[in-house]
């Protein structure tokens, strides 16, 4: 009868991950659908990546972040080989792993101003920029043990992701981790109140974690003051689409840490990324219908001889104040964005 029931669990936990495969197998395919449009019908893969794609994200992490953990095309790009026993497995110590935030919070901010002059118009160098992330994340993902090197240190995204996904409400199964091996201490995505400053133990991590939560919102209202030139034609056209979004993420930065001095700082770490998050579509909503800082920029379809620019009003500071209620004010559950799997054994560590 005990075996029965054993050989029960172990069917219904085959089946889920079957599920879980197939979902993470059409979004990998969905991924390189659209590099597939980036390179060969550029308009329409640009419009498909940095206007329906990345917009909604940001919400999908606010909501929902452990699915979005489980099912991230490019982290089953980078956990490939682990899945299929090719991973070498070795194991990142903690400074190397801080070494690789910083890294990851710098590429972010040194990439999204790059869309002003070329992503928003090269689909090439879009799909490119793609496709060497992902060679990245499967070498890395060859080399070191899970998720340690990609999906938890140096994916660009993963530190916006700390800083939106404060709140998780639900928690989901793990969808790759069938044990685990203590790849990262501690876990950010089995830890309950993970943040962006949830790890301090090095130099790289504080400095990670105090750029992406105090600097963000300045950055996110600078990059919407830059407009696309796609005729960059010098130093100075490359220093204007930083300028803003620099200076504009020093002033918020510098907010933060004076605030932090005298205020709790996960209250504030909650209001920050609140502020992030809710600027980010306060500004994106009007821009994908036309109504942007720059009529144009980031223009999914023109509609403005359609939907009255109050009424477009209305519906961002609804959604400013939603991002607020659910970040800040709605009741902290504190629940981790996937479930811990049981530590592997030192069977587990022979058969592997």
């Amino acid at each position: 009868m005990h075996q029965h029931i054993n050989l029960t669990q172990d069917l219904l936990s085959t089946a889920e991950k079957n599920i879980w495969r197939t979902i993470q197998l059409s979004h990998w395919v969905l991924g390189n659908m659209i590099i597939h449009y980036l390179i060969f019908h550029p308009h329409i893969g640009i419009h498909m990546f940095w206007n329906i794609l990345i917009p909604i994200a940001p919400a999908i992490f606010v909501i929902s972040i452990g699915f979005w953990r489980n099912i991230c095309p490019m982290a089953s790009v980078a956990l490939f080989p682990r899945h299929m026993g090719w991973s070498k497995q070795k194991t990142l110590t903690p400074a190397q792993q801080g070494i690789l935030n910083l890294i990851s919070v710098f590429a972010l901010l040194v990439i999204i101003p790059l869309r002003h002059i070329i992503f928003n118009f090269s689909g090439m160098a879009t799909a490119i920029l793609i496709m060497t992330l992902s060679i990245i994340a499967f070498i890395l993902g060859f080399i070191y043990e899970w998720k340690s090197s990609w999906c938890l240190s140096l994916c660009p995204v993963f530190q916006v992701e700390k800083m939106y996904g404060l709140n998780s409400k639900v928690k989901f199964p793990n969808a790759h981790c069938d044990r685990c091996y203590s790849c990262t201490i501690p876990c950010p995505e089995t830890s309950a109140g993970t943040t962006p400053l949830s790890t301090k133990s090095t130099i790289y991590q504080k400095i990670s974690g105090y750029l992406i939560i105090g600097g963000m919102p300045g950055f996110i209202w600078g990059w919407y003051h830059v407009q696309d030139n796609p005729y960059l034609s010098n130093w100075i056209d490359l220093f204007e689409i930083y300028k803003l979004p620099l200076i504009g993420l020093c002033l918020t930065e510098a907010l933060f840490l004076l605030l932090n001095k005298y205020f709790n700082e996960i209250k504030l770490i909650r209001i920050f990324s609140a502020w992030a998050v809710s600027g980010f579509y306060w500004f994106t909503i009007p821009a994908l219908i036309g109504y942007g800082v720059f009529p144009g920029n980031g223009m999914l379809y023109d509609l403005t001889h359609f939907i009255p620019l109050w009424s477009v009003k209305i519906f961002t500071i609804t959604t400013t104040v939603f991002f607020f209620w659910w970040i800040v004010f709605s009741k902290q559950t504190r629940k981790s964005w996937t479930t811990k799997p049981d530590y592997v054994n030192i069977d587990d560590i022979l058969l592997n």
